[in-house]
């Protein structure tokens, strides 16, 4: 799966880098350092197909990517933009772009060497006779001369060809430009105001190093070429029509182009390549940042049934690896249309986005970075970059996510399999599927349009434009949102409060969106409404941010959208939407009744952390002793110290601090001021399993790992991603200790452990099948482990002094045929008192089916009688919630009053408590829980030193996954099965199948007088 080239390629890809320089050597008059000089001229070498060609060219929208790239490159490898005769006209000169600075090494032998900080390279444009004719009347040469005031836009058609070379643009000087083969490609641009809101068709082209973006190579990368590209992070700095052109650069008309410092009088000892160049390398930007295991894990297949064959018995090594990948990120592609924004272009992917909210994507200013304490390269603490690798970021390739819904639409509700996929992917592929509800309303209005509103179906997701005349090319771009997991225009749309609900409500980009509020949330009303990720949006040209006076020009010109200042997107109620999911009970085709499956939010709002308010205002028992958001926590815009992160909030062509640039807007336009407060969008909990998945198969997921604006510049955000959720468990989530000295006499050994919850809600949280436990070893004077209470095995299943899985840890017979002894309902029950090795403190939510037939009470307060479930939509009882709970927790007559504040019921309040702790004083405010371990002397068979405790974390347990082998079969099964079985943790933080959080260090036994030491 790493495809590093081999020493042969090296050398050809060396001797190729070096053949433009040598033979400049064999050109009269041309300098040794330009790269570009060819012997004769580069003109149209087939006339007629350039006359062919020509009229294709200009109507990129007319044919499919894949098509339109093949014609524009045989236009462009004919030299067909070279022909004068048919009216093309190019600049005086290869010119620069900004400056070439040179520096001396350090030392006495230290050599100069350049740097070019120009917006590209060297360029030289080749203009159509269009894009001449409409400069000649809107942006004339003559001195004086001024744009006409009802000036029409670039006619459709209009080319311009920016061919480009090595800086500084004098290494070519002395060769004629029709004798300069671009050694860094060009960038084109082609008009076409029919197709994208910003009228222009954007594309990298190279001579060599280039091929098409469909079909989509397995790097994953960003698109060479198509519309609404990341270009516009700068065109869209320009006074109109998003180019910078002007006739005094072009031959024939007067005036001179602009010109820079250039530092160039010594030899010069390499070509540099400028930042445009570094986007558009011939590099494998998706190979894995670390490396799956080649063979199955032998203790996956040992240890946990269900692995090595699956539901249908196919072998792990018959799986069909093409058939179970996710589409490239390269498709990933929804720009703004040309009648956009309007509600059929309501939703765009974040390509849209990152131009601006990205890193380094103009290549001179690194706003939104800082330097890699542990390395050279920068952090890419941008919006872009912190929210993409995230879990949110990752949502909507999520192989766990598509492995659950399988089961639950093939195993346990088939029946209402459209139900479940719509709900589902609401949230973890949201845009696709509100967009797909959007264009597919009826045309009646009211209940009956809302009754229509369509099902979004997992399929749906899998659509990719390539090949064209596929059946589900027509959908790609519902596949494309939906794959753009929870993204920028999912939260920046969001409107909340009683305000923007009654403007917005009814719209037609909330119709069916109230129709989920009333699947969902039937009885709720307000803010709890919209739990379940149903929250309504505002226009599609507003987008909103928690900046006052956002800089609007850049936005509108390239989306044609407004960016504006709302508050509530600071809100938690902005995280709570989604973080409180109420679901139907499904069973047999009828819904039973609704309960909550995850109440992160809820249980933030009933702790210490509150902070007692809303978007609507005040809410009962006001702010806590801790108050703090979810964003405080999940994007962080404060250091450590509470100093406020400071930096710009996108990254766009600028006035000051840019080379100077032609027909830009003014300085109050575009020069963006720094901001107190920039958050960055972390948005992480515990998931290390999930971003490993990424880093070892981006391939298999679809998924670039190299950053497309800062690429070799910035640290791999997956592995940012992960230093963040390290950190996180490491100091922000729980702490543990020994309460006293472990105390052993003749006959016992005890201790006490201490567990807190540093997070605020409880721990763990989010969906039920997260969970964490404790390993608590006795140790002997050498610190070999003499009895353990929660170890493990190395595929992560808890299990006892013989290796054995304690009670619970497996829910399925070997072959996946049947449950084990289903009725039991065997776990770990909460303890307050361990004394043996096959008892471990699990802290969990678990959960069990309404009963197969006939009457079923489902709620807080049921009884269970059905299985063990991991369905989402099968939760009839709790059977155990022991998660820790926030500092701070109120009782349930509080919570109550809270919950009835926010439009939910009393179930809500109910909910959110604890299930099966018995007296546990700990369950009653929360902060922590204590535990003793009582072990009787026969048991230690050594000689007892010390003890020590330490806090694992497991984002998927081995039960669950084993219930998804077993339950579904098709490619979202067998991915996630030869995911796990070939995800390789030994090394990491996450060996095992399970994530150290935090430990005690060994503390010593205090023998009590008279005791002995030695075993009995």
């Amino acid at each position: 799966m790493n495809r590093q080239p081999t020493p042969h390629q090296r050398v050809s890809r060396r001797l190729l880098a070096l053949a433009p320089a040598l033979l400049a050597l064999a050109i009269p008059g041309v300098r040794a350092d330009c790269p570009a000089a060819q012997p004769e001229p580069l003109l149209p070498s087939d006339p007629a197909l350039c006359r062919t060609l020509a009229p294709v060219v200009r109507d990129p929208s007319a044919l499919p990517l894949d098509q339109y790239e093949a014609r524009l490159a045989d236009f462009l490898s004919h030299w067909c933009h070279h022909d004068s005769e048919a009216g093309w006209v190019r600049d005086k000169r290869v010119r620069d772009t900004g400056p070439f600075v040179a520096t001396r090494g350090t030392g006495e032998d230290g050599q100069w060497s350049g740097s070019a900080y120009g917006t590209h390279g060297a360029v030289l444009i080749w203009y159509s006779p269009e894009m001449v004719e409409w400069m000649e009347h809107h942006r004339p040469a003559e001195p004086g001369a001024t744009s006409p005031a009802d000036a029409e836009p670039v006619p459709d058609g209009a080319i311009m060809v920016k061919e480009m070379y090595p800086s500084p643009a004098a290494r070519c000087t002395q060769v004629e430009p029709e004798r300069l083969k671009p050694s860094s490609g060009a960038a084109v641009m082609v008009r076409d105001r029919q197709a994208a809101k910003d009228g222009w068709f954007w594309g990298w082209f190279g001579w060599t190093g280039w091929d098409p973006d469909w079909p989509a190579g397995p790097s994953n990368r960003l698109a060479y070429m198509g519309f609404g590209q990341y270009c516009m992070n700068c065109h869209a700095s320009a006074a109109d029509d998003l180019t910078f052109a002007d006739l005094k650069n072009v031959e024939g008309f007067g005036g001179q182009p602009n010109v820079y410092l250039v530092q160039d009088w010594f030899e010069r000892q390499r070509v540099v390549p400028a930042h445009h160049e570094l986007l558009t390398e011939d590099a494998d930007d998706s190979l894995p940042v670390d490396q799956p295991r080649e063979t199955s894990d032998p203790a996956i297949l040992a240890t946990l049934p269900g692995a090595a064959e699956g539901a249908n018995g196919v072998a792990l090594a018959r799986i069909d690896l093409s058939a179970i990948a996710l589409p490239s990120q390269t498709y990933d592609n929804v720009w703004m249309p040309a009648d956009g924004p309007a509600v059929h272009s309501q939703y765009l992917t974040s390509d849209q986005c990152l131009g601006c909210h990205d890193a380094g994507g103009t290549g001179l200013q690194f706003d939104m970075t800082a330097p890699d304490p542990h390395g050279d390269a920068l952090l890419n603490l941008s919006p872009y970059a912190t929210w993409r690798s995230s879990p949110m970021g990752l949502a909507g390739r999520d192989p766990v996510f598509f492995a659950q819904l399988a089961s639950e639409t093939q195993r346990f509700h088939p029946d209402q399999s459209d139900l479940v996929q719509t709900t589902c992917l609401g949230c973890h592929g949201i845009l696709g599927q509100r967009q797909w509800q959007i264009d597919n309303l009826p045309e009646a209005n009211g209940q009956d349009a809302q009754d229509g509103c369509a099902t979004f179906e997992r399929a749906l997701v899998d659509a990719v434009p390539y090949p064209p005349d596929a059946p589900s090319a027509a959908h790609a771009s519902y596949g494309a949102l939906a794959r753009d997991g929870i993204s920028c225009m999912a939260c920046h749309h969001m409107v909340l409060g009683q305000a923007a609900t009654r403007t917005y409500a009814g719209q037609p980009q909330n119709r069916c969106v109230e129709r989920r509020q009333q699947q969902l949330n039937p009885d709720a009303t307000g803010f709890a409404r919209t739990f379940t990720g149903s929250f309504l949006v505002g226009p599609p040209d507003r987008l909103y941010g928690p900046f006052e006076d956002p800089k609007p020009k850049p936005m509108q010109h390239a989306l044609g959208i407004t960016p504006e200042h709302n508050a509530a997107i600071l809100s938690s109620e902005a995280c709570g939407t989604c973080h409180t999911v109420h679901l139907p009970v499904l069973r047999q085709g009828e819904t039973l009744a609704h309960v909550y499956e995850q109440t992160t939010y809820p249980e933030w709002a009933f702790s210490a952390y509150r902070t007692g308010d809303s978007p609507d205002g005040p809410l009962p028992r006001g702010a806590g002793t801790r108050a703090q958001s979810c964003q405080g926590c999940h994007m962080p815009s404060r250091a450590p110290d509470g100093t406020p992160y400071r930096s710009k909030i996108a990254a766009i062509q600028e006035l000051d601090g840019f080379p100077a640039t032609d027909n830009t807007l003014p300085a109050e336009a575009i020069d963006l001021p720094e901001r107190d407060g920039f958050a960055r969008h972390t948005l992480v909990g515990l998931n290390v399993f999930l971003v490993e998945m990424f880093q070892q198969f981006p391939e298999l997921l679809g998924m670039r790992t190299q950053d497309p604006m800062m690429v070799t510049k910035g640290l791999e955000p997956l592995l940012r991603t992960e230093r963040e959720m390290l950190d996180q468990g490491a100091h922000a989530t729980a702490a543990i200790r020994i309460e006293g000295a472990p105390q052993l006499d003749d006959s016992k050994l005890s201790a006490q452990v201490r567990i807190e919850n540093l997070a605020g809600h409880k721990f763990p949280s989010g969906v039920g099948f997260r969970r964490a436990f404790v390993a608590f070893e006795v140790l002997d004077a050498s610190g070999q482990v003499l009895w353990t209470s929660g170890r493990t095995n190395d595929a992560g299943l808890i299990v006892d002094a013989e290796g054995k899985p304690i009670a619970g840890e497996l829910w399925w017979r070997d072959d996946c045929s049947a449950r084990i002894d289903p009725e039991t309902r065997a776990h770990q029950p909460h303890y307050q008192l361990i004394e043996a090795q096959d008892q471990a403190q699990i802290y969990q939510e678990l959960v069990s089916t309404p009963p197969a037939q006939g009457p079923a009470s489902c709620g807080h307060d049921a009884t269970p009688v059905g299985e063990l479930t991991t369905s989402f939509l099968s939760i009839c009882a709790e059977v155990k919630d022991n998660r820790i709970l926030p500092h701070g927790y109120l009782d349930l007559a509080a919570r109550t009053e809270i919950a009835r504040a926010l439009g939910a019921g009393p179930d809500l309040a109910a909910d959110a408590g604890s299930t099966a702790v018995g007296d546990d004083p700990d369950y009653v405010e929360g902060g922590a829980d204590r535990l003793i371990y009582r072990i009787a002397r026969s048991e230690l068979q050594g000689q007892p030193a010390s003890v020590r405790a330490t806090l694992y974390y497991q984002a998927t347990p081995p039960f669950f996954l084993q219930d998804r082998f077993c339950t579904a079969t098709g490619s979202d099964a067998e991915r996630l099965r030869y995911l796990a079985a070939h995800l390789d943790l030994d090394g990491s933080a996450a060996e095992d199948w399970k994530l150290k959080l935090v430990s005690t260090e060994a503390v010593a036994i205090e023998a009590t007088e008279g005791a002995t030491m030695s075993a009995h």
